[in-house]
């Protein structure tokens, strides 16, 4: 067997195979790959060409970033991947990702805050320069560890208690203001905020206080507050048949504190007999791909989901190159996009 077929059978090949192969030592070879061609004879940089193309030689990108100080890489841990919102967010960092050079590692916690930490660890084995975060609850070990990293770092809608970190996202009481008000404007005189546990998830506090601001300045209307786990469709069912009890002889509507809970309020409204635009009206944060096809559609509060993470990654881009600045809160405008569901 000859030697370049031997080297292709004991697996990839070495920049110590391409020296051999081309009859000169490591350093020419590597002076060769790190652009510095004008050092070596016009016939060792054929001979040593010709020991690349043989051997089919590529260069571990991961090695020549780490002798240079950089990987490249950031890192992205993401709370839940079928979220479509979490979709439209990673394809704004992708993009921004390759307008700067940088390699994107996703990871998903699925909102679990154990895997949450574990991406962490991973991520700074790695050694990302830079990580943007989508956080379930971080806890103080993990906290901690990320402050001794120093590891430049950007949050996105869900900010992360007593930690002092740059944060885009919407801008969650003016949306939910805005929402409320359209429904109050339709004339709906009961309206329930549903969302998924609360908990810290500052998101959802934030969305809840809009809504009950709003609300208490119309003490003669009914507003109401309920959290279901999103896989829990019996509870779902029973929170909605108990509002529409309640309230019946009322034009009622009932507002959804993001998309994936959306999907799941349609469902069980489909279920229980309701149609939102004649029975009850609907609301729900994050502009999702079929609400308009959704029997008369679905009113939604979109979010420029792509922009906040293409903004997010920006941020990271200048932290990562030395910006000093204190900790910014950069919060968009959502766009509240009316459908049958909420007209009268």
């Amino acid at each position: 067997m000859s030697s370049d077929k031997a080297t292709r059978a004991s697996g990839r090949a070495t920049i110590s195979d391409v020296a051999k192969h081309a009859q000169t030592g490591k350093t020419s070879v590597s002076r060769y790959l790190n652009g510095e061609q004008h050092l070596l004879s016009d016939a060792l940089k054929q001979r040593i060409d010709i020991a690349i193309q043989q051997l089919d030689y590529r260069p571990s990108q991961m090695a020549r970033s780490l002798k240079g100080g950089q990987t490249r890489l950031i890192g992205l841990i993401i709370a839940d991947i079928t979220n479509p919102y979490s979709v439209d967010v990673m394809r704004g960092i992708e993009a921004a990702c390759r307008l700067h050079g940088f390699t994107l590692l996703v990871c998903n916690t699925n909102n679990e805050i154990n895997q949450e930490q574990h991406y962490l660890q991973l991520l700074s084995s790695y050694r990302v320069e830079g990580i943007v975060v989508n956080a379930v609850g971080m806890r103080e070990d993990a906290l901690s560890m990320l402050q001794q990293s120093m590891l430049p770092m950007v949050l996105i809608d869900r900010k992360i208690p007593d930690f002092a970190c740059d944060v885009v996202g919407l801008n969650n009481h003016e949306a939910t203001t805005a929402a409320t008000e359209h429904l109050l404007q339709q004339g709906f005189e009961a309206i329930l905020f549903l969302s998924e546990p609360i908990g810290t998830v500052n998101t959802r506090l934030e969305r809840l206080h809009a809504f009950r601001q709003t609300m208490a300045k119309h003490p003669d209307l009914s507003a109401e507050q309920a959290e279901t786990p999103l896989n829990d469709s019996e509870k779902l069912a029973t929170v909605l048949q108990t509002f529409n009890t309640h309230h019946r002889g009322m034009r009622k509507a009932v507002i959804s504190a993001n998309g994936a809970l959306t999907l799941q309020v349609a469902r069980a409204m489909r279920h229980l007999g309701m149609q939102w635009g004649n029975d009850i009206g609907l609301l729900g944060f994050d502009e999702l791909d079929w609400a308009e096809l959704a029997g008369v559609g679905i009113t939604t509060l979109k979010q420029p989901t792509y922009q906040i993470g293409h903004t997010a990654l920006e941020l990271l881009v200048k932290r990562i190159q030395g910006l000093d600045a204190p900790v910014s809160e950069r919060l968009f405008s959502g766009e509240l996009i009316v459908r049958g569901s909420t007209l009268r």
